[in-house]
């Protein structure tokens, strides 16, 4: 599919601009070429609970990520290592049969940078009876203009937002334009989406929730994200305040990061969403318990396709 002034090849979908010629097998910055490769595909339900409800989300993992995150949760599909390659038309055909398992939505995690080929997917999937929400799960780091393109085809955008402040952005993710870049991407999704709004059961039917997973040692951090989101958008946007972070067993960095080598204590959390509270911010999740463990990770062995 074509969208005007984007393009997969040399590829400009993202912010890196890397032009990589992936319709010719070159992969990109993201470590995708020519292929759409699908980690996994099933219904989930530890998203948010207007998300995956009772029956679950429909959610799809695209393998890939124009992210450099060294503590990525997600490693093995986010360095393109698994995945199981499909057309645009499986795609489309998998979107309906999640529907048909009962999914509350098709929810995209990490679609950026197959964007052309699921917009096709779902003109294709609507076309074939598709009814329910779609989901662009995303990191945040993704252009304003591609977003604005997305009215119609996506209805809420699950969007990450990392940091404000571009050092720890660059050290730990490889993009110190994170901050001015997910500004602009997150003023698009409510541009497109709207304003959130509900079912009578509470699923969440269109809108932008606006995650923040809360880095060990980085409670300052995390406070400006919340205020920033708070003070731009107010009601508009619901905050989903994460203390799930978990150093996984190939964080390796050395100086660079050894405050991720442990776990967000109890105070540090508390202490972020008491601040949050403290701004009057009335439509936030929060999590509670034990969340910081490798069980709310998927198995991406290619075995929940449906």
């Amino acid at each position: 599919m074509r969208l005007e002034g984007y393009q997969n090849s040399p590829c400009n979908l993202c912010p890196r601009e890397c032009g990589a010629l992936r319709r010719e097998g070159k992969s990109g910055y993201c470590l995708s070429d020519n292929r759409i490769l699908v980690a996994r595909a099933s219904l989930h339900m530890w998203e948010e609970p207007c998300i995956s409800g009772e029956t679950g989300s429909g959610t799809v993992f695209f393998s890939g990520c124009s992210l450099r995150c060294v503590y990525c949760q997600n490693f093995e599909i986010a360095a393109a290592g698994k995945g199981k390659q499909i057309t645009v038309e499986e795609l489309s055909a998998l979107f309906i049969s999640l529907q048909q398992a009962g999914a509350a939505n098709i929810n995209l995690v990490t679609p950026d940078h197959y964007v052309l080929e699921i917009m096709e997917a779902v003109h294709r999937a609507k076309r074939q009876g598709l009814e329910i929400p779609v989901v662009y799960n995303c990191s945040g780091y993704a252009k304003a203009g591609i977003i604005r393109k997305l009215r119609g085809i996506v209805d809420i955008f699950l969007t990450d937002f990392k940091y404000m402040e571009r050092e720890l952005a660059g050290r730990l993710s490889g993009a110190p334009d994170y901050p001015e870049t997910a500004k602009g991407a997150l003023a698009a999704m409510v541009e497109t989406a709207g304003e959130p709004f509900f079912d009578e059961k509470g699923m969440m039917k269109g809108g932008v929730i606006v995650r923040h997973l809360l880095l060990p040692g980085h409670r300052k951090n995390a406070k400006a994200v919340i205020r920033y989101v708070h003070e731009a958008f107010g009601e508009r946007v619901i905050l989903s305040l994460m203390n799930q972070y978990t150093p996984m067993g190939r964080l390796s960095c050395g100086e660079n990061c050894r405050e991720l080598l442990r776990r967000v204590t109890r105070r540090e959390y508390e202490d972020v969403v008491d601040y949050a509270l403290s701004l009057g911010i009335e439509n936030a999740f929060i999590q509670e318990g034990e969340t910081a463990k490798e069980s709310f990770i998927p198995d991406f062995d290619e075995s929940g396709f449906l």
